[in-house]
């Protein structure tokens, strides 16, 4: 459905990684041709590096670490084997069963809009190559901190609701705080984040909780809204 044609009461904020993409497979198939190519000890070193930026950034940083695997090993013959390996992925054989479906279902509800984090280069090339962009009309936010931008997201994008479909409590919790009963928080049992228990027992139950993408469709309009505590 055309964003135009959406009804402009509620907004559906997707997240990317985990909730319409299983990235945790994109990672592990990384993991795979990294040790392949360069060996065992040396991707062990690539995961080292990409921990650590994950730390300082707050996000997943997938090139920015072979940056920096780069600056310590810069007559490596393999890396840029690994760069076309990231940029050529086919990130549309990762997109969750029905994942598109929970999209366009909330597009019939009102606009859908994916607000993710990341880098400024491999994310929005991760959106583009899945498929995501076309299926939400380019309506795409990505930011360092998505949590922290918030005012941006409903300048750009007005109205009365909103709900949050993220696999990270945290972010979750987060969005609550800021908007409250104007948001309603989808929590998604998918991908590793997810399915740590001790991470999400940290945080406030979100209002909805799901095992898949696919099941935001068995949820009326109405359903949604009333689990915000209106």
């Amino acid at each position: 459905m055309n964003a135009a044609n959406a009804k402009p009461g509620t907004v559906f904020l997707f997240d990317v990684d985990n909730t319409l993409l299983d990235n945790d497979r994109v990672a592990e198939d990384l993991k795979r041709y990294l040790t392949k190519k360069v060996g065992e000890a040396s991707a062990g070193r690539y995961w080292e590096i990409f921990e650590q930026l994950r730390v300082e950034l707050g996000y997943a940083d997938y090139l920015g670490a072979l940056q920096r695997y780069r600056a310590e090993h810069p007559r490596e013959p393999k890396l840029l084997a690994t760069s076309h390996f990231l940029i050529d992925y086919p990130f549309a054989n990762r997109l969750y069963p029905e994942s598109v479906d929970a999209v366009v279902y909330a597009q019939r509800l009102g606009r859908a809009v994916i607000l993710s984090d990341g880098d400024a280069v491999f994310q929005p090339r991760k959106v583009d190559r899945s498929g995501l962009f076309e299926v939400f009309d380019g309506q795409v936010l990505i930011y360092i901190h998505k949590e922290l931008e918030l005012d941006d997201v409903e300048a750009r994008y007005p109205a009365t609701h909103y709900v949050m479909v993220d696999d990270k409590v945290r972010i979750l919790t987060a969005i609550k705080k800021h908007w409250g009963a104007r948001v309603t928080t989808v929590f998604l049992r998918q991908g590793h984040y997810a399915l740590n228990a001790a991470e999400v027992a940290r945080y406030p139950k979100p209002d909805v909780t799901l095992e898949r993408i696919g099941d935001l469709q068995k949820y009326s309009l109405e359903q949604l809204l009333a689990a915000a505590g209106k």
